[in-house]
């Protein structure tokens, strides 16, 4: 993938993602405090690729300092916009390879969403150095589960569709990846349940809020749209529909 298109693809999608995409369990923060130690009072976060916030909120609401980096000028603006009222809210230009923060100066590493684009080995040099010696990595993906019969043939319209799906999407990273990128530290997964209820105007915004699917003015458009609405109303439940998530936590030290 082009750095600068993965960095500018969501430029044009952002009130679709910010209102659309899923947050993340509430219940991860807690987890994180009893099992590896996270305070508060203590630890500084930054969230790398932090988008519109939705992952920095995560944390924000349970009183932590968060510092989010983000290269896309349209995101940033919008998590500014979404987040005024946590004064313990930052964020600044920079991307994953050069976030601009500073030497031994953070204790957790995020990155919510986000990893799949990233340049592995240059993202690693630049976490060792803005890292904390025990400071912690912790990796985040909404993983969309494809298991009832409406989540399979809603699956099945985003692969008709899609432009470039299949070589953008996340589940092309693997565990085995992942703990690649932490050796010689280590790294744990963990999952969580997660999900989302849509009436149809819902749905639309979370289809386009992804960045392969045709916007409006693509010639697919149109077709799209009418088969998701069939879909809809092939499904729907008291006018609404849920999606469900794996929600996959990746926890670990570099050092």
């Amino acid at each position: 993938m082009d750095k600068q298109n993965s960095t500018t693809r969501f430029s044009d999608r952002v009130e679709d993602y910010k209102r659309y995409r899923p947050g993340y369990p509430a219940a991860i923060v807690p987890f994180l405090e009893q099992h590896y130690g996270l305070s508060a009072a203590e630890y500084k976060i930054a969230d790398i690729g932090a988008g519109t916030g939705i992952s920095s909120r995560l944390f924000l609401d349970h009183g932590y300092t968060v510092i989010g980096v983000e290269p896309n000028k349209e995101m940033r603006q919008a998590a500014i916009a979404d987040l005024q009222q946590f004064e313990t809210f930052s964020i600044q230009d920079g991307t994953a390879e050069h976030t601009g923060l500073d030497d031994d100066s953070i204790d957790v590493l995020m990155a919510a969403q986000a990893f799949h684009w990233f340049d592995k080995a240059a993202v690693r040099k630049e976490f060792a150095r803005i890292l904390k010696p025990e400071g912690l990595v912790i990796l985040i993906w909404n993983e969309r589960l494809i298991q009832s019969r409406f989540e399979q043939a809603y699956d099945e319209l985003i692969l008709r569709y899609a432009i470039d799906y299949v070589q953008v999407q996340h589940r092309n990273i693997e565990y085995a990846d992942i703990k690649m990128f932490f050796a010689p530290g280590f790294c744990v997964q963990h999952e969580f349940t997660n999900q989302q209820i849509f009436d149809f105007e819902g749905l639309k915004g979370r289809l386009l809020s992804s960045s392969y699917m045709p916007k409006a003015g693509h010639q697919a458009y149109a077709a799209m749209i009418a088969e998701l609405e069939q879909l809809f109303e092939q499904y729907q439940e008291g006018n609404t529909i849920q999606i469900s998530y794996t929600t996959k936590i990746y926890i670990g030290r570099l050092r």
